[in-house]
């Protein structure tokens, strides 16, 4: 299983909308990097679920239900999305200040390429985040 985090401005869509949804896709993603982070995701990897903009913090944990397909918002057909099911809210959300703070997450994709909507976390990045959220990994 691979580790993820996948941003989302809390107003276009929240930690909320997505537990009262429970699955949804993951489009809108028009980044390249970030594109090609999620054609490496596959069924069963976990991701962090973070909101961007004035919260910046990991508010929830999701699972990939399905992998990339095509982007229905995308004309050009260039980009493509997965489906994400909510997991579990963390017990306490991890803000980007605290993981900065973190020597141990230095070389986090988060801290390095903060732009980046969809990046890579390694698994001892996702036990140190899980533990700093006081949830289980």
């Amino acid at each position: 299983m691979a580790y993820w985090l996948i941003k989302t401005e809390p107003g276009t869509w929240s930690w909320e909308d997505q537990l009262r949804d429970k699955v949804t896709f993951w489009d809108g993603v028009r980044n390249h990097q970030a594109s090609n982070n999620m054609k490496a995701m596959k069924k069963g990897d976990q991701a962090f679920f973070y909101h961007s903009v004035d919260e910046r913090r990991i508010v929830g944990i999701v699972e990939v239900v399905k992998e990339y397909y095509p982007d229905h918002t995308d004309d050009s057909g260039r980009f493509g999305m997965v489906d994400v099911k909510a997991l579990r809210p963390v017990k306490e959300p991890v803000t980007l200040q605290q993981i900065k703070g973190d020597p141990r997450l230095a070389e986090m994709a988060l801290v390095r390429q903060s732009r980046l909507s969809v990046c890579p976390v390694t698994a001892e990045q996702w036990k140190i985040i899980c533990g700093m959220a006081k949830t289980k990994p």
